[in-house]
């Protein structure tokens, strides 16, 4: 995993064939969605996390300073126009990454989270890529739309995934951090629940985590962020955001239009990786002729 590079025009031509053929860019969710029983609903068996071992960020001779980059979104019902948005606006994350110069070798990991409580499938996770095969992981993902309505989501279960059971090169050679993003409008459980574990990712664990707990861990690794987007149930949600910034602090952003997410997560990155500043961020945003300018000056502001 993560060997290759990024190519828009095999975006392009991928997205061409799909419109000619009539095929949706998530064709795995509408083939499940509308040929199987919900109970029969299971993850595409490249992004089940049952019996995960290690989702790896690597250097290699094509890729030597690696740095892994994870985008975990929401897929309950509120949310289910994120995984389109991303899709549609990835060769703008990658343009503004690559030829901006933010980052030199990015690998970037597709996930997707629902409600444990509830859902046939709750964590879906890729594999950190380099080139369009990101593109094909989105395109597997399950859009379930379920969710439980208590305004709490899996997020933690997603957490101890990532914290546990990733391997990063940019962290273990250089000592540098990979970036989190988790795209959602609600909060996470109290606790990583071992009953969950073991029944979604098929690992017994002795105790139930508390979430700051296993933030810590994730921290050591990632630093993560946490958006709010426009347009969700709970956008806004003073409980939502306050408990949020309990535990991340000023990696809470609020973002008025969803459009902007890509553009947003890359300026973040870019400014992690002292690469930019946010006047130079933007003026790179109008430079590739993005719309999203004043949005991602509100989400970026004053952080």
């Amino acid at each position: 995993m993560g060997s290759g590079s990024w190519s828009t025009n095999v975006y392009d031509a991928a997205a061409r064939y799909r419109a000619a053929s009539g095929t949706d860019a998530f064709a795995y969710s509408d083939h499940v969605r509308h040929s199987a029983p919900r109970h029969t609903w299971r993850a595409h068996q490249s992004l089940d996390p049952h019996g995960l071992t290690l989702r790896e960020s690597r250097d290699s001779d094509e890729h030597p300073d690696s740095l892994a980059i994870a985008v975990l979104f929401d897929v309950t019902g509120s949310m289910g126009g994120v995984p389109r948005t991303l899709q549609t606006k990835l060769p703008d994350l990658f343009g503004l990454l690559l030829r901006k110069g933010y980052v030199r070798d990015p690998q970037i990991l597709f996930g997707a989270v629902g409600d444990a409580t509830c859902d046939r499938v709750p964590l879906q996770l890729g594999q950190f890529e380099s080139d369009n095969r990101m593109d094909d992981d989105l395109g597997n993902i399950l859009l379930e739309g379920g969710g439980g309505g208590q305004m709490t989501e899996s997020y933690e279960l997603a957490l101890y995934a990532m914290a546990r059971h990733t391997a990063l090169d940019c962290h273990e050679k250089r000592g540098r951090r990979g970036y989190l993003f988790l795209i959602g409008d609600e909060m996470p459980y109290g606790k990583v629940k071992a009953r969950e574990v073991r029944d979604v990712l098929g690992e017994k664990i002795r105790h139930d985590i508390p979430v700051q707990d296993i933030l810590a861990e994730l921290k050591r690794r990632f630093h993560v962020h946490y958006i709010l987007p426009a347009g969700a149930s709970y956008a806004g949600n003073t409980e939502v955001l306050t408990l949020w910034r309990r535990l991340l602090g000023q990696n809470v952003i609020e973002l008025d239009d969803l459009d902007a997410v890509c553009e947003t997560i890359a300026l973040t990155v870019g400014l992690g990786e002292e690469a930019i500043d946010l006047a130079t961020g933007l003026a790179d945003l109008a430079d590739v002729g993005s719309s999203a300018v004043d949005t991602v000056a509100r989400a970026l502001s004053g952080r």
